[in-house]
């Protein structure tokens, strides 16, 4: 009898998180196949628009994937087309959904990321997954009603839902908080201008999530369901400039942009993450100044090419 094929439809897996699941994946012998839209495909890629019903239904049935992991979204927040964040988040999401459902193999697992985002300012010190949610931006709205459109497919396929606070790490674009403050340390700029400093958020690092999203294919007990990526600890953008402040010895000059504060800001944003240890267990963890280091040599490595 032949072994059961191992082979993974990755979505986004040219983007920032797509990467390193794509090497994790890889180092547990999955036979991964990653969606591109942004360029030509490689050996092991496919370009196709996610906003496309046919385009997904083809790469379906050319696929026939085991299982599937969907990272490709928008996912800055302050997105300006507040239309292309549902027409990618939403529609994208139903487009891929379908075509698996119609595929006479369906697969084992999907494992569909949406985001912390969609508890907006929960009340709850540490947000666990039976918190409302409340979303407060396009981008959270889009997530919650991707998740909506995951429900119908519950009985066709196990579909997992992760919820994902906020990560970081080494190779994230300076559009993102802590990789502009990173690179304002590494450059040993004079003076940098964010928003407000003491929102709280809870970090992990990429290489935790990544490992984790592989684990979450393999977790037996596992059928469908919600689940927050999270560490359980907070820390303000305030403690982020001092942890850097410490490892480079460096000070600099932090104004706040009033422009930079946004409307209806959630002030704290930390979760519970014992759901999520009861499926996979234990993960890699890097501590945040273990992350910030690592950051900073990337950092150093791009300005010097």
């Amino acid at each position: 009898m032949a072994a059961p094929t191992r082979r993974v439809l990755l979505t986004g897996s040219r983007g920032f998180t797509g990467r390193y699941v794509r090497e994790s994946l890889a180092a547990r012998g999955y036979d991964v196949v990653g969606l591109v839209n942004d360029g030509q495909a490689g050996a092991d890629e496919r370009s196709a628009d996610i906003t496309s019903a046919m385009a997904m239904r083809e790469l379906a049935r050319e696929l026939n994937p085991d299982y599937v992991i969907h990272l490709a979204a928008i996912t800055f927040v302050p997105h300006a087309d507040a239309p292309a964040i549902y027409q990618t988040n939403t529609i994208g999401t139903l487009n891929l959904l379908e075509s698996l459902a119609a595929l006479p193999r369906r697969p084992r697992r999907v494992l569909l990321a949406s985001s912390a985002n969609v508890y907006g300012s929960a009340a709850s010190e540490f947000i666990d997954e039976d918190v409302p949610p409340a979303p407060l931006n396009h981008y959270a709205a889009s997530k919650l009603a991707m998740e909506a459109v995951a429900s119908v497919f519950s009985d066709r396929f196990p579909c997992v839902i992760t919820r994902p606070f906020n990560y970081t790490g080494p190779g994230q674009a300076s559009d993102f908080l802590v990789p502009k403050i990173v690179d304002h340390f590494a450059a040993r700029a004079h003076r940098i201008e964010l928003g407000d400093l003491d929102v709280e958020r809870d970090f992990l690092d990429v290489r935790s999530v990544s490992a984790i999203y592989s684990k979450l294919l393999e977790a037996a007990e596992l059928e469908s369901g919600v689940l927050n990526v999270c560490s359980g600890r907070g820390t303000t953008l305030r403690a982020i400039v001092s942890r850097l402040e410490d490892i480079t010895g460096h000070r600099m000059e932090v104004a706040v942009n009033p422009e930079f504060v946004r409307p209806r800001e959630i002030r704290r944003l930390v979760g519970n993450n014992d759901r999520l240890r009861a499926a996979v267990g234990e993960w890699p963890d890097y501590s945040l100044d273990q992350t910030l280091r690592d950051m900073l040599a990337a950092s150093a490595r791009m300005a010097h090419g």
